[in-house]
């Protein structure tokens, strides 16, 4: 008699890939991670079995997605840095879809960004906009995925707004601060994700939220509903750079890069379609607002610390 159907989680002791797996174990799946960080604890307890990535070694990883009906792709990098960096994310990935269609995975589902292009001078975008064209081309069934920002749970963006604005006085935005933004709560993505995991037609979905936000908006709704309303400012991007990167030294982190504010500003984190979360960052904001930005989230510490937890953000009062 076969037993509960095996499906594979990248990152699974990280952000979105946590809140996929806790899905898919609900819903009574057996659930294998592909990770970086097996040492890190493990948030599952034995529930989730865990292998390394072995990238450089083709054979070795395509067996650790031996017997899977399911990947789901979630393995990225959001800037270069000294020890990890696009243009390794974009050959791992590669190797990862070989080894998915070596092991016979039945469907993959892919997470991309919204507004994707190999024509984009930007690398974050340009880089997934060349994994989904090989996903296309693989053969293999698939579901891409494109978010703009994810939020709620170990969220970087918006809880660090929210830090930010508990700290300071004002609150400095690029240029105007117009540009959009539509975030999707984590849960409501995962939901998404494994829904996607059932199909079988090869789709391309952008999973946004709810609410549309200016940048400016964003800010704006976050300090409300955390009692800390400051002044919003205007600066030039290249001025307004220059404070977060005097910050990111200061909470030894990097907390957006030039290129990050190039993609915002152009528009590049909004999609004119039809929303597929439910919950309103908003409304969440108010909810959580005990919490939201009481510690600062950093993006380094994760990449470099493989041994430690994610610690959720500690739960209302």
């Amino acid at each position: 008699m076969a037993g509960p159907e095996l499906h594979v989680v990248t990152g699974a002791f990280g952000y979105s890939g946590r809140y996929i797996a806790a899905r898919l174990l609900a819903a009574g799946c057996r659930v294998r991670t592909l990770t970086n960080s097996p040492d890190r604890p493990n948030p599952f307890g034995g529930k989730v079995e865990a292998h390394p990535f072995n990238f450089d070694q083709p054979g070795k990883l395509a067996a650790s997605l031996s017997g899977a009906s399911v990947l789901y792709n979630t393995y990225w990098v959001r800037f270069n840095h000294g020890e990890f960096g696009f243009a390794a994310a974009v050959r791992n990935s590669l190797r990862l879809f070989e080894a998915a269609r070596a092991a016979g995975v039945r469907r993959v589902v892919h997470v991309s960004i919204t507004n994707p292009s190999e024509d984009s001078p930007l690398e974050y975008f340009r880089g997934k906009a060349r994994l989904e064209r090989a996903l296309r081309e693989s053969g293999l069934s698939h579901a891409i995925l494109r978010p703009a920002v994810l939020f709620g749970g170990e969220d970087i963006l918006v809880n660090n707004i929210a830090w930010a604005l508990r700290r300071f006085p004002v609150y400095a935005v690029f240029g105007d601060g117009q540009y959009r933004l539509q975030p999707i709560h984590v849960e409501d993505f995962a939901e998404q994700a494994v829904a996607a995991g059932r199909g079988d037609s090869n789709v391309i979905v952008n999973a946004i939220g709810p609410e549309t936000f200016t940048y400016r908006g964003l800010v704006g709704e976050i300090g409300r509903a955390i009692g800390k309303p400051r002044r919003i400012v205007s600066l030039p991007p290249s001025v307004a750079y220059a404070a977060t990167w005097l910050t990111g030294k200061v909470v030894h982190d990097v907390i957006i890069t030039r290129e990050e504010i190039k993609g915002l500003m152009a528009g590049l984190l909004c999609a004119d379609s039809p929303p597929l979360g439910k919950t309103r960052l908003s409304a969440w904001a108010r909810e959580h607002a005990d919490s939201l930005g009481e510690r600062y989230a950093s993006e380094l510490a994760r990449r470099q610390d493989r041994r430690r937890a994610y610690l959720p953000l500690p739960p209302p009062a």
